[in-house]
């Protein structure tokens, strides 16, 4: 297996996703990484995007709404998605493991993965119609 090559850039991108908990499309994390790295282009923060999610270091994922997100934890764990807002906010990894148990026997075969998306409104969007009423 070829050894992949430092890059300052990418390792730049890593940084700046490990800091977020928003789940980043790759458009948001480029606006972010031009401040350090201000001649990065789209290209190439796609590029590492795709290459880091491929090696298992990042998750990338679609939620519905159209674009990739990005998440630093590579962990099992579902998301709750904000249909007013947009947010994305992990949940307990315990659900998962609860989840795989259930499944266990009724599924044809091996579970080797598995996807969820919890979709509703969050508590800050909860609260602003609560104080607009």
């Amino acid at each position: 297996m070829k050894t992949l090559k430092y890059s300052r850039q990418r390792e730049s991108i890593k940084n700046c996703l490990m800091n977020r908990t928003d789940h980043p499309t790759a458009d948001a994390l480029y606006l972010s990484i031009r401040e350090e790295f201000p001649n990065i282009s789209l290209g190439t923060v796609y590029r590492n995007l795709k290459l880091l999610s491929e090696l298992g270091e990042i998750a990338r994922f679609s939620c519905g709404d159209g674009s990739e997100h990005f998440d630093y934890v590579t962990e099992p764990h579902y998301h709750f998605v904000c249909k007013t807002c947009g947010a994305i906010i992990d949940l307990p990894q315990s659900l998962v493991h609860k989840t795989e148990e259930l499944m266990t026997g009724p599924a044809p075969g091996r579970v080797d993965s598995h996807t969820i998306f919890f979709y509703g409104e969050c508590s800050e969007c909860q609260q602003k119609i609560k104080i607009i009423c």
